[in-house]
């Protein structure tokens, strides 16, 4: 007998909109985000990524969060819910890999985290401003290693704890913390003298600084902060309780991810320009700014060591937020696809995270010399995922709710059948109604509930059979012309044809074919 397993899930709004803002909330709102609105236009960029998050990023987090409550499964179970074509196969994988694939490497860029806090707590904050500290920390193989190996057990034990004892607790905890820390760190850098500028560069548009990069810049910035495309959504609206608002949640998680990436804006853009007098090649310093370039900026500064104590316990928390939802999505899949409990599915991504997290924390150092299409493996990994997977991600996902799961609500209530042709993807999808009255509401229903332009041609079936019995593969049955093998979305196999004379021939030609006389969907 198969083992069934209780799915886990959150105690209430508040706790899924604390984790799933952990899950948003991490080193791309606080480490990514300053930096690219800094290179690309500061307030101009800011404008555009607000107009994308709350269009698109919205919809998509909606539909990401809908999609995992509506089966109460991971990425690949959840999309295989609506069909078993390769395409809907397919988009459900690639949500599920991604997560598994960033966690190692994010759990690096923790680990350093881990080290500088370490080092400011130890009072040697000056050292980290010396020119070449960084460099030679991440090649030092050892360093990086152990440091990469106390973020993962760390983020690991509060996956072993389980949704509501590990996730949600350690969520409600840190979520305020940060928030708090947000506000003082920023409330510092703005009051230092000459950072009004940056504060003026960063919130007020300039049209001159407009560019299309900045358009996609921000595109890009959004999947990243938003934890779209990662399957983290998908999980996590898994363990959403029915009575909690989907709609008013994902609104407060968005609300809570933009106001913490302009607070990341508002705690290194005007820091950095009190630092340098708002020199564009200090701004724009790239991913190195968080580790190179504020530690100089926090040296600088009266009180700079307490203010890198409490800066870098901030990135802290927000990594880990981060890092737990990412793993939560592997194991979750894993609990789902192979039947484990949540401590052998745990033990796996652990392996998983040290195996490739390894590579990644020695790839500057002892493996730098190995490298996948010239990057190192922390590169290609970040490359990989954040540049062909998570885009791919997204529009499996948009196919997926505009395609599929619109047409699946509409034909739960029973005004519509809904077929496909076998093994194929969602592209194109046979729509069974009685009385032709029922296309012009089903087309006017996808159009105005769920956004979708439908082009539709008209088949000449009037009779469905469903097959009991096939004596051989589907597609090597002898059809007579105008009848077709269709497939249902529970996966059965049908025969449609024009009339009722087509039943005798295909079970003449067919000894062994047997046919449902009326069919129950």
């Amino acid at each position: 007998m198969e083992q069934q397993h209780k799915r886990s899930a959150f105690s209430g709004k508040i706790g899924f909109v604390l984790s799933a803002a952990g899950a948003s909330v991490g080193l791309g709102n606080i480490w990514r985000f300053p930096y690219l609105a800094a290179k690309y236009g500061g307030g101009i960029f800011l404008l555009v990524y607000i107009l994308l998050a709350v269009t698109f990023g919205y919809t998509m987090i909606v539909a990401e969060t809908a999609l995992g409550r509506m089966t109460h499964k991971s990425p690949v179970s959840a999309y295989a819910h609506f069909g078993k074509g390769k395409g809907i196969r397919f988009g459900g994988w690639i949500n599920a890999i991604i997560p598994i694939l960033i966690v190692p490497y994010y759990s690096v860029i923790g680990g350093w985290v881990i080290h500088y806090l370490a080092e400011y707590l130890c009072g040697r904050g000056s050292n980290l401003a010396v020119d070449g500290y960084f460099s030679a920390f991440i090649t030092n193989g050892l360093q990086a290693e152990l440091a990469f190996l106390l973020f993962s057990l760390f983020t690991l034990g509060i996956i072993f704890a389980g949704v509501r004892n590990g996730v949600e607790r350690v969520s409600k905890v840190m979520m305020p913390v940060l928030v708090v820390l947000s506000l003082v760190i920023a409330g510092y850098s703005v009051t230092r003298p000459g950072a009004l500028a940056g504060v003026k560069y960063f919130l007020v548009p300039n049209p001159k600084n407009f560019s299309w990069m900045t358009v996609v810049t921000a595109m890009g910035q959004m999947f990243y902060s938003l934890s779209i495309a990662m399957g983290i959504l998908v999980t996590f609206g898994s363990y959403m309780k029915k009575d909690v608002s989907i709609e008013e949640s994902t609104e407060n998680v968005e609300v809570f991810d933009t106001a913490i990436a302009i607070m990341a804006g508002l705690m290194i853009i005007p820091a950095v320009f009190a630092f340098s007098g708002g020199d564009p090649d200090t701004l724009q310093a790239g991913p190195a700014l968080m580790f190179i370039t504020i530690p100089k900026v926090f040296a600088s500064m009266g009180l700079g060591t307490a203010v890198g104590v409490l800066f870098f316990v901030l990135v802290l928390f927000a990594a880990i937020t981060s890092s737990i939802a990412l793993t939560e999505s592997a194991v979750s899949t894993f609990e789902d696809e192979l039947g484990w409990d949540r401590t052998r599915s745990t033990v796996l991504i652990g392996a998983i995270m040290v195996a490739l997290g390894s590579l990644s924390a020695l790839g500057y150092g002892p493996l730098a010399g190995v490298t996948v299409f010239g990057m190192q493996f922390l590169d290609f990994f970040d490359f990989l995922t954040n540049s062909v997977m998570m885009p791919i991600a997204a529009i499996a996902t948009c196919l997926l709710v505009s395609r599929v799961i619109g047409v699946e609500q509409i034909a739960q209530e029973g005004a519509i059948q809904i077929f496909k042709i076998p093994d194929s993807g969602f592209e194109d999808v046979v729509v069974g109604v009685v009385g032709t009255l029922q296309f012009d509401v089903f087309e006017y229903r996808m159009k105005n509930e769920y956004g979708v332009d439908l082009r539709m041609s008209g088949l000449p079936y009037e009779h469905l059979r469903l097959i009991r019995e096939c004596p051989c593969d589907v597609k090597d049955l002898m059809l007579c012309s105008g009848s077709r093998v269709l497939e249902d979305f529970k996966g059965r196999k049908l025969i449609a044809f024009g009339g009722e004379w087509s039943v005798g021939f295909l079970t003449k030609h067919n000894p062994g074919l047997e046919l449902a006389e009326s069919l129950s969907v």
